[in-house]
């Protein structure tokens, strides 16, 4: 018992210092990013042009998931600015039937403490696109020609469907009776050019469009509004940091569709990391040197975020269980002797087994109102109770019920007795428990990445926004890596308990 004490109150300690370590963080420029190449290209282009005028450097939180969660870290402080879209604030963010202007859009954002401004240059449309050579084949050019062939297979990003300017208007204005297949966006592109599906929904400024022959379905009734690149703010961000925010509004018509496609492409087909196209963009290069275009997967894994995933990874691995055992352990003592409370508790704590892990981080963000580390330690914490709990109930009923029955004889009360006697036996029971649940933390914690929380899971939101195979490898070996090595230092820890036994 005094060992499981010591593991909870490590855990506890490096929660302060991760907690320390934001509150430090606190007056820096914080930059977010969507979950697809063009927003994690212009939240580098964003840093790396307020950088020269901070004090120390600017965070980037990259690859936040959809609208709801990077706006959801804005609202809450979580970050201070990113690069969003006219018409997704305009449809998705306020709620508003149709298009608005600039004004417009800022006094709806001010009673928020948010505000737009600095476009950027470009316009980055919806849009649906097919093969060239179907398209050619059966006359479709324009969506109302789509509309026409239900028997084509429609793959649309789970973003498109649910958006309010996304799948259910579209569909409604053109008389769409199709249903369709929900897939990530980088995946979609895949799927579309192995011909799993005829049609998937496009940004206008993909590389790929022209890479695989798309063509790029006219909106002959004009659904889609524009949307056109802007930064969405905190009100107080030029007050806070006036110099970083004047070297933003340098960026004011800097960059245009053409410039944006290039990035894009230097990124999904060269393999370019982002902050190099950013570093060349500010420099007026646009590019890329051969070593940059040739990165392979082992480069990638022994990149030089490496270290600094590795202790993030690690951070919330080890504060999660260690919270999970300040929980599971004495709450299972506690149930132990009332069979029908045990049961209930158990039961209890298996559903959230069966929540959904981006489902549970969702509905955390919304109740707490924060991203990034505490939603992420939270949801581990959860799925790592069942089997420290299970196994803390398994263990003292395993303890032979002569021995119960000596400390009773010895005149000892029930608590003397748990801790001098069930507690010692059930011992390498618990920390089967604790085994396992690490193993499930290691592997969850990778899912924190949509969320800003870190960890190996990083490279592979990355990886599946730029569809990059070799970047999916350099975060799964890793986490791999980890689970190997954990259960080696469990396996050592109970075979020094038989021994000591």
């Amino acid at each position: 018992m005094i060992r499981t004490w010591r593991v909870a109150a490590l855990a506890w300690g490096l929660v302060c210092l991760a907690l320390g370590a934001h509150a430090q963080d606190a007056d820096t420029l914080r930059v977010g990013s969507k979950r697809f190449t063009e927003s994690y290209i212009l939240a580098e282009i964003i840093a790396q042009t307020a950088a020269p005028q901070l004090k120390q450097p600017p965070v980037v939180r990259q690859g936040l998931g959809n609208t709801a969660i990077v706006y959801e870290a804005l609202r809450s402080g979580g970050i201070d600015l990113y690069a969003e879209y006219t018409g997704t604030i305009a449809l998705e963010i306020l709620q508003h039937t149709g298009p608005m202007t600039r004004d417009e859009m800022n006094a709806a954002l001010a009673p928020k403490g948010l505000a737009v401004g600095v476009p950027l240059g470009f316009n980055d449309g919806y849009a649906l696109a097919m093969r060239a050579a179907d398209a050619e084949r059966l006359g479709i050019k324009s969506l109302s020609d789509l509309a026409k062939h239900a028997d084509l297979k429609l793959g649309l990003s789970n973003e498109f469907i649910g958006r309010a300017d996304g799948w259910k208007g579209l569909a409604t204005r053109y008389g769409f009776t199709q249903q369709p297949t929900g897939l990530d966006h980088g995946l979609a592109y895949d799927a579309i050019a192995a011909k799993q599906i005829d049609v998937m929904d496009i940004y206008t400024t993909d590389a790929k469009i022209d890479h695989l022959g798309l063509r790029v379905l006219q909106d002959d009734k004009q659904y889609f509004p524009r949307y056109d690149a802007v930064l969405l703010y905190k009100l107080d961000l030029p007050r806070r940091l006036p110099q970083a925010w004047a070297a933003l509004q340098k960026l004011e018509g800097r960059i245009d569709e053409r410039a944006m496609i290039a990035m894009n492409a230097r990124a999904e087909l060269q393999s370019v990391p982002f902050d190099v196209i950013a570093k060349d963009f500010i420099a007026g290069s646009g590019k890329a040197g051969a070593k940059d275009a040739q990165r392979g997967w082992v480069a990638k894994l022994f990149g030089d975020d490496l270290a600094r995933l590795a202790r993030q990874h690690l951070l919330l691995v080890a504060v999660s269980v260690g919270c999970a055992i300040l929980i599971a352990v004495p709450l299972g003592v506690l149930v132990f002797p009332y069979t029908r409370v045990r049961a209930i508790v158990l039961g209890a704590t298996g559903l959230l087994q069966t929540v959904p892990s981006l489902a549970l981080l969702a509905l955390l963000i919304s109740w707490i109102g924060a991203i990034g580390t505490l939603p992420a330690l939270i949801a581990l914490t959860l799925y790592a109770l069942l089997p420290i709990m299970r196994n803390t109930v398994t263990g003292l009923a395993e303890v032979p019920v002569g021995l119960r029955q000596a400390g009773t004889a010895l005149g000892m009360t029930h608590p003397q007795s748990m801790r001098a006697v069930l507690l010692p036996l059930a011992f390498p029971t618990i920390i089967a428990g604790v085994r396992t649940a690490t193993t499930i933390a290691i592997g969850t914690a990778t899912i924190a990445a949509f969320i800003g929380a870190g960890g190996f899971g990083e490279r592979i939101v990355t990886g599946l926004a730029l569809n990059d195979s070799g970047l999916l490898i350099a975060g799964a070996l890793p986490a791999a890596a980890l689970a190997l090595l954990s259960e080696v230092v469990f396996e050592g820890i109970e075979h020094w308990l038989r021994r000591a036994a």
